[in-house]
């Protein structure tokens, strides 16, 4: 006879679990691989987070990358695992990449060929589902890697131009004497150069890092990481008009107060000020849609 236990169902987790099927082994040494071939890039380019003041996020980037990734864990664990062979075709297209940039001495082909065959690792040994869940902290890592210097050279100096116009604009309309040559502002006490560590291209760069993680944290909603990295532009390159206006001001109160460690804690308050600028741009889209969405629910029902 058989017993109550046995007429019950089996309630056990079925032996072709995703958990159980993950090939960490080949995981492992295949990040090995990775890292032994591209250690000779990834040298010069941690070098360069350290030395470069506008790479400096560039140290957070892996590792927020890597929680938001273990963040997924208990999707990645209950998914299945079907290596995708098209993954071939990508490392063999980021092996390319490698060589034509080593070839070339280009830093930016080799450095986001790293990207390209992390990429293609994940799709080859876990497949496309996880390759979908793991798309977010992949393209993330794009920001650890520095923008080509005639990229650079072509968005700084507009941004140079443009603060060195609104600052102008706001010291005439306060009554602060001041005749601008280019990115020169002339003021009664002394000259200002809006040089390129000026220009905003520092804060534009962190804060669009940083509000992709915060919509990615903060808000559901996948559309809301772009509408956010839109709308980092417009408050970067403002927030950054502000703080040579106000550089310009605090010239004319002392001049001690524009240079030096004070210009520096200038800088990360007007930074800080432009992340609140981030969070109140992400309410005001969150009301502007809740009330758009609210008002569609009657129409619909009628």
């Amino acid at each position: 006879m058989a017993s109550v236990a046995d007429r019950l169902p089996d309630s056990r987790p079925p032996a072709e679990v995703g958990a159980r099927t993950i090939p960490w082994a080949v995981l492992g040494w295949v990040t090995a691989l990775v890292l032994f071939c591209y250690l000779p890039v990834l040298i010069p380019l941690v070098a360069q987070w350290e030395g470069d003041e506008d790479m400096g996020h560039g140290f957070f980037v892996p590792v927020v990358a890597a929680y938001i990734a273990w963040t997924r864990r208990d999707e990645l664990l209950a998914t299945e695992v079907k290596p995708n062979y098209w993954g071939l075709a990508i490392l063999a297209y980021a092996a390319m990449q490698l060589l034509l940039g080593t070839l070339g001495a280009e830093l930016f082909l080799q450095r986001t060929s790293i990207i390209i065959t992390i990429a293609g690792c994940v799709l080859l040994t876990c497949g496309t589902k996880i390759f979908r869940i793991l798309a977010f902290p992949i393209g993330l890592m794009l920001f650890m890697v520095p923008i080509p210097r005639i990229i650079y050279t072509q968005i700084t100096f507009p941004l140079q131009l443009f603060a060195s116009r609104v600052a102008e604009w706001a010291l005439s309309l306060l009554g602060i004497p001041v005749l601008r040559d280019g990115n020169v502002l002339e003021l009664a006490s002394q000259k200002l150069s809006v040089v390129e560590a000026c220009s905003g291209i520092r804060s534009l760069l962190s804060l669009s890092f940083l509000s992709l993680v915060y919509a990615f944290f903060f808000d559901s909603k996948p559309w809301m990481r772009w509408a956010l990295l839109v709308c980092t532009v417009p408050i970067a390159i403002l927030a950054n008009a502000g703080r040579v206006t106000i550089t310009g001001i605090l010239s004319e109160v002392r001049p001690d107060l524009a240079q030096g460690f004070f210009h520096s804690m200038e800088g990360w308050i007007i930074f800080m000020v432009a992340l609140v600028m981030l969070m109140l741009t992400h309410q005001l889209i969150n009301w502007i849609y809740n009330g758009a969405h609210a008002k569609s629910k009657p129409a619909d029902a009628a």
